[in-house]
């Protein structure tokens, strides 16, 4: 049974955040000191949340930069390994 992947930050914020505050993008653009196309690029998946970002959110009050940064490393997390192992081998000598 597969394990569900994370939702990238930026849907959460979109659907759970915007939504609930019935804020416009070009409004939470604003009030967050990005630019709107910043900001839908992160709404919609096609940009990752930084770490600038993150600290954005929690200077507006919603939670805390670390759980923002900690949400997009579960989606990359997931990202990589749903393409498949990387070229690697164990770093002791013995192996």
């Amino acid at each position: 049974m597969a394990m569900k992947n994370p939702v990238h930050p930026g849907e959460i914020l979109r659907e759970d955040v915007l939504g609930e505050l019935g804020l416009s993008v070009g409004d939470a653009a604003a009030r967050l000191g990005v630019s709107r196309v910043t900001l839908s690029r992160v709404l919609h998946g096609h940009a990752r949340l930084s770490p600038n970002f993150a600290v954005r959110l929690e200077q507006a009050g919603v939670g805390t930069g670390r759980a923002w940064l900690a949400m997009q490393t579960a989606h990359d997390l997931a990202a990589e390994r749903a393409g498949g192992p990387p070229d690697a081998r164990p770093l002791d000598a013995g192996a």
